[in-house]
C-alpha cells in the first residue's frame, strides 16, 4: 500500500468569500471591539500593525484579543514564467476575513481610550470597520 508523500504545507484552493462571517461574529472576551465590514485576505504583518498601534495607544493597560490568525497559505509563482509546470511556491499566509468578522477586541480601559486605540488599530487595516461595544456594558 502506497502512502502518499508528506508534504510541509497543504495543498488548499483559494476559495470563495461569501456571505457573512459564520462565527467569531460577536464579543467573546472584551467589552469593546472592531467588527469588519468588507471581506478580504488578511495577512500576518497588517495583523501586527493594528495590533501594535492599539496597544501603544492604551500604554499597555487593560487587555487586547486578537481574534483572527493567518493561517492559509498563498502561493505564487515567479515573475516571467510560462503558464502550467504546476502550482506556485508558499509565499505567505493569509486570514481569510467576511463581513461581520470580529478582529480585535479590549477591555479594562474607558471607552473613550478603546474607541481612540482601536480607531488607531483599524487604520491599518486593508477593510472597513465598525466599533462595537457589548451590549451590558455599564460605565465604570
Amino acid at each position: 500500500m502506497l502512502q502518499p508523500k508528506k508534504t510541509k504545507f497543504r495543498r488548499m484552493q483559494k476559495g470563495r468569500m461569501k456571505g457573512k462571517a459564520q462565527r467569531g461574529a460577536q464579543l467573546a472576551f472584551g467589552s469593546f471591539g472592531i467588527k469588519t465590514l468588507e471581506s478580504c485576505w488578511m495577512t500576518g504583518q497588517q495583523i501586527e500593525a493594528a495590533r501594535q498601534a492599539v496597544v501603544r495607544y492604551m500604554n499597555r493597560e487593560g487587555y487586547v484579543w486578537i481574534r483572527i490568525f493567518p493561517d492559509k497559505p498563498f502561493t505564487k509563482k515567479p515573475a516571467e514564467v510560462r503558464m502550467g509546470k504546476g502550482k506556485g511556491n508558499p509565499e505567505g499566509f493569509v486570514a481569510p476575513v467576511t463581513p461581520g468578522r470580529m478582529l480585535i477586541e479590549v477591555d479594562g480601559v474607558p471607552v473613550e481610550v478603546a474607541r481612540e486605540a482601536l480607531r488607531l488599530g483599524a487604520q491599518k487595516l486593508p477593510v472597513s470597520t465598525k466599533f462595537v461595544v457589548r451590549r451590558d456594558y455599564v460605565k465604570q
